[in-house]
Order: C-alpha cells, then structure tokens, then sequence
C-alpha cells in the first residue's frame, strides 16, 4: 500500500458550497484536472475555475431532475480502481476510464430539510442517492483515493498538498476515510430514523443512533475512562446546542448533570413564572418557583445548602445581575440559563472557574423523542418521558381531599419527582422542594433521607422546625407499604400524590385516612433508573 498518493484529477459535488471556489482554485493551480456537477460545476465556472462536467465524460445527461449524473462507471471505475492492479488498469483503458484521485462530496441537506418540518415528498427528494455511493467508493478505495466530505477538513487538505508535493499521506486518507463512513452512516441512520417515525412504526427492526464530535473530553466518569461528547444534530435547546460564555471546558459529569438540570428547570415555563434548579450527581437537590429569579434561586438554595456546593445552578429565564451575585457567593461548577444579562455577565467574569452556559431557549420537555441507553451486548431505546397530567384525571382516595394550596403543591413535587432517581421521595412546600430522597433501594429509606436532611436544614437556617411540616409528598411510584406514606406524615407531610396500583393500596389509602393525610393517585409513574 503506497503511502504518498498524487492528486492529478479530482470530482467535487456539493450541496454547501462553503470554501468550494477557494478549494477549487488551489487544486488548479497545482494542475489538478476538476470534475464538478450541476450547482457546483455552475459556481466554479462563475468564479473562473476551468471545470469539465460529468456529464461530459460518462456521455449521458443529468436526468429525472438530477437523480441520476453520477452513477456510472466511469465515476465509479475512476474512484474504484486500484492503481498497483494490471487487470483494473487495463479495465480503465480499455474502456476509456479516468482514474479520480480526489473526492470532495457533502450530501444533499436531509437533516436540515427534516428539521424544518418539510412535508414527507420533500424529504424523499432530499435523500441522496449518488453522493453516499461515490462516498462508499472513494473511502473504500483510500489507499490510492483521498476523500472529504466536511469542509473544515478542507484546510488539511491544502496543508497536506502544500507539505507533500501535491500528494496525500496514507495517514491522512485513512483518517479522512473513516470520516466519511461515519457520514454515510449517520446519513442513513437519520434517514431510517425519520422514516421509522413517519411511518409511525415505535420498534424498528434495526435502530440505529449517530452524533457529530462536538467536544472531546480529558476523560470519562473517572480519570482512567476515555470520552468524548457527541450532537446529535437537533436544535433542541440544552447543554449540547448552548454557547459557553466563559469557564473552564465541560467535563463529562458537568455535561451529564447539566443536561439534568435543564431538562427539569424547562419543565417550568417561563410565562408561569421564574423557576431554579440546583443538582448534584444528577439529582435535583433545590428546586423553586419564585416572583424573582433571585427568590427561586433562595428557595432552592435553601432546600439543602451542603449538597449545594460544587452543584449545576440552572434557571428558565434570563440570569439577571442579583440572582448572579447570590449564585457567586458559592463555589458552582455550571451556570446555564435561556440569557445571561450584561450585569450577571460581569458578576461571573472575574470567577473564571465557573462555566456559564447560554441557551436562547428551554426545551420543550412535551415534545415527543427518544432516550437510550447501552447494557451489555445491546441498547435499551424509548420514547422520552413526556408524561402529563391532567388534574382533572387525579383521583382523590382518602377521606380529606387536598386544598388548592395543597393540589398546587403536590403537582409540583410530582413534576421534580419525575428527574430524581428512583426510588424518589420528594417534599414541597410553597412552590419549593424542601427534602428529597433519590436512589435509594427502599422507598422508605428515600422517604427517611429525605426527612432527615430536612431537618438539619432547619437546624442550620435556625428555623423552629423542618419545612417538611405542611408540606405536599411525591412518590415516583406507588407505595408497596404504608411504611412509607407513614414515614412523611412523621416528617409533616399533609397530602401525598402517587401512581396507585399496589396489591396493597388498600392498606395504604386506611393508613393514610388514620394519618389525617390527603391523597391523590395519578395512574402514571415516573420511574427514572
């Protein structure tokens, strides 16, 4: 396998045309012979670039509206050849074939033509047929064929040119290789995808998932795991699409715990009010709605100060310069929120530590979408957890039926319970978490833990007893005993809100009356492994 291939004639055919005419004129001026199509061939004559069309040398017409130009062999023979092969060389001349040294494609514009909600016709017409096929070719042929299909690696490739005489190192054509396959991969993988959910069809046969570099990462979870953050080409407002404004890089726990904290502060709306998320290790430890950001930042906060430190602060609406200065006064690793104003800029700028993260948006949390994730020998895939209640749908069990107060309470401690690890307990009170139990094996142990912190809270605040006391309890999941139900009502909870559909309700809703409590059951719960 020869290491340095010369480039003598190369094809180019894309549909962003970024960088195309300054490639274009460097290859002509090293004498490299161009073959374009349509568009392209159309802009490098404009701007004065002697081009020969395909049309030209495979002698048929660009047909049925351009879906056929490139596939024919004396494309596919030039990129396929295998230069040290008699019998491929002898093909080639007996049949008048040009070797292509050189491909340059980036396909039609699928992704961004699904994204903005085209209709079905139109997204067909905008699967590339030939680009994926000359693509396959020319990579699978690298040994004596270079291939790009992004345009940022077309710098490279002049520096490569301009170090080697005009030819290209094996190094580099393998590296440009695999990223060509990783493109028609991730093309088709989005093809598939789209058709699975135009079809309404919710279990492929074969799945398939891709991503874009995005950031590599020093490490993983841990210091001796390797890693890197992959986009999946979405627009979906989160960690993975915001803008870092300042800080350190994102390591791989910022952006997996970032990620959590956006995703259940967008369940606030910001039309409904300003609303703060503070997590730790992926779990919520303060959650708040407020009438100022600074007020839902407070409430948060004093949920539990010591899980606080070192967390991921994230708001649902614009980061003002008060609200920056109270989130300043302790060490946090991220900051994201949908603006950051200049104010609440300047507080963050001399803390060159902390990342601070704009989103120009929230997520829609209601959007329908998939979640996976990787086992031993295989995935797991679903659809997001997108569930809503209606509180009209809310069954009322016990005796005493929740307060308004109450019922506003208990829906908010349903929607945080949802982001917290099961088994999940979740406090509220006032718009506010004021203890949480996440990921405990027992469900009384979450509703213990997060009794208990509660209480040393109101220890540390100085305050005469814990906030539990009055408070609206969540359970992700039905109560298996009254065990559990028992253990917040010791804590002071007043009215409880969970799915039903234990073998035991019965007991539970009884121990439940004894308690004076008042009780509702959702029929959905929101177990989150």
């Amino acid at each position: 396998m020869t290491n340095l291939a010369p480039i003598r004639r190369a094809l180019l055919s894309v549909s962003d045309k970024t960088g195309l005419v300054d490639l274009a004129q460097t290859l002509a001026a090293r004498g490299v012979e161009i073959l374009s199509t349509g568009g392209s061939a159309q802009a490098l004559r404009d701007a004065d670039v002697a081009v020969t069309d395909v049309a030209d040398v495979t002698g048929f017409p660009e047909m049925m509206d351009g879906r056929v130009k490139t596939l024919h062999p004396m494309v596919h023979g030039g990129l396929l050849a295998l230069r040290d092969n008699d019998a491929h060389i002898d093909a080639m001349e007996e049949h008048g074939i040009g070797p292509i040294d050189l491909l340059v494609v980036n396909l039609y514009p699928f992704e961004d033509t699904v994204a903005k909600g085209s209709d079905y016709d139109t997204c067909i017409e905008n699967i590339d047929i030939g680009g994926p096929a000359m693509i396959r070719a020319a990579a699978k042929n690298h040994a004596f064929v270079t291939v790009l299909v992004d345009t940022e690696d077309y710098a490279a490739l002049t520096e490569e040119l301009e170090q080697n005489d005009g030819k290209t190192t094996l190094a580099f054509r393998r590296r440009m290789a695999q990223i060509a396959y990783a493109r028609t991969g991730a093309y088709d993988a989005a093809v598939s995808t789209w058709l699975a959910d135009a079809i309404d069809e919710p279990t492929p046969r074969r799945r398939v998932f891709a991503g874009t570099l995005a950031q590599p990462l020093r490490y993983g979870e841990n210091a001796h795991q390797k890693a890197a953050f992959y986009h999946d080409g979405s627009a979906r407002p989160g960690v993975a699409t915001a803008t870092q404004l300042q800080g350190k890089e994102l390591s791989y726990n910022n952006i997996n715990d970032t990620d959590a904290a956006f995703e259940l502060v967008s369940e606030f709306l910001p039309r409904d009010g300003f609303a703060c998320v503070i997590v730790k290790h992926a779990n919520p430890c303060g959650v708040a709605t407020g009438r100022t950001l600074l007020e839902a930042y407070q409430k948060a906060f004093d949920c539990d100060r010591t899980s606080a430190f070192g967390g991921i602060v994230a708001l649902n609406s614009t980061l003002d310069g008060e609200t920056a200065r109270a989130i300043a006064e302790v060490f946090t690793e991220v900051v994201i929120a949908p603006g950051i104003d200049q104010a609440a800029k300047d507080v963050f700028a001399p803390k060159t530590n902390v990342r601070v993260l704009q989103t120009k948006g929230i997520a829609n949390t209601a959007a329908p979408g998939l979640a996976w994730k990787q086992v031993s020998g295989g995935f797991l895939a679903q659809n997001r957890d997108n569930g809503r209640l209606d509180p009209d749908d809310l069954k009322v069990v016990t005796r005493i039926a929740p307060t308004e107060a109450q019922m506003q309470d208990l829906l908010f401690a349903w929607t945080v319970a949802k982001h917290v690890k099961s088994n999940a307990i979740v406090y509220a009170k006032d718009g506010a978490t004021v203890g949480v139990g996440a990921g405990q094996m027992s469900r009384l142990d979450s509703a213990l833990i997060a009794g208990r912190k509660a209480e040393r809270m109101a220890e540390a605040l100085g305050l005469p007893e814990p906030l539990t006391r009055g408070s609206a309890v969540a359970s992700d999941a039905f109560f298996p005993f009254a065990d559990g139900l028992l253990e917040a009502a010791a804590a002071g909870a007043t009215s409880i809100i969970q799915p039903g559909g234990s073998m035991r309700d019965d007991e539970v809703i009884a121990a439940a009356d004894e308690a004076g409590l008042a009780m509702v059951m959702t029929g959905m719960r929101h177990f989150r492994h």
